[in-house]
């Protein structure tokens, strides 16, 4: 889909700082944003609180702000903007989450908490990261090496395959199929 007339005019409004130019940018991407973000936490079943919601949300918006609007500066209207925001606001999302490490753990409440830096919450990453790895051994190392950029370092398909010389188009098979024997092998492991 190619860039809509009033996508292009929104986008010159912003590089150009007119008034109100930014109001209407997040006015229009806000929702696409937040369906991301309920999109990737969701994907990686991860509940995020609405507290949570709105900094992810804000981070994805200061990422598209930053160095004077570089994100959509760079943007080539190869695609709609839509589909270019959301490219953009899954790695930051992706990269969020995982530096904040919000887990799906319930509070009384119902709550989605953080992981707090206490001892015992520093056993159980250490125990989980353990599991990570001894899981990734279970792979070949093309596996492995897709399944920790995808997930892990948060690394598009694109990105994948650059990175690795796996075709794009073989990236998601590739995953289905390690998270698969991932699934396996933790069965195994649980059962024994």
């Amino acid at each position: 889909m190619a860039l809509s007339d009033i996508d292009r005019q929104l986008l010159q409004r912003c590089i150009a700082r007119q008034s109100h130019a930014w109001e209407d940018f997040v006015d229009r991407f806000l929702g696409l944003v937040v369906h991301v973000i309920n999109h990737t936490s969701t994907s990686r079943s991860i509940a995020v609180s609405p507290h949570d919601l709105e900094d992810l949300a804000s981070e994805v918006f200061i990422a598209i702000l930053a160095d004077d609007y570089a994100a959509l500066r760079r943007f080539r209207g190869q695609s709609s903007l839509a589909t270019y925001l959301t490219v953009i606001a899954r790695r930051v999302v992706v990269k969020e989450l995982l530096k904040r490490r919000i887990v799906p753990n319930q509070s009384e409440g119902g709550e989605i908490q953080h992981v707090e830096d206490q001892a015992g919450a520093a056993e159980e990453r250490l125990a989980n990261l353990e599991e990570v790895h001894r899981l990734l051994a279970e792979l070949d190392g093309e596996e492995a090496d897709i399944v920790r950029l995808y997930h892990l370092e948060g690394k598009s398909y694109h990105e994948i395959s650059r990175e690795t010389g796996v075709p794009e188009n073989s990236i998601g098979p590739a995953l289905s199929r390690a998270r698969e024997k991932m699934r396996r092998a933790s069965e195994g492991a649980a059962s024994r």
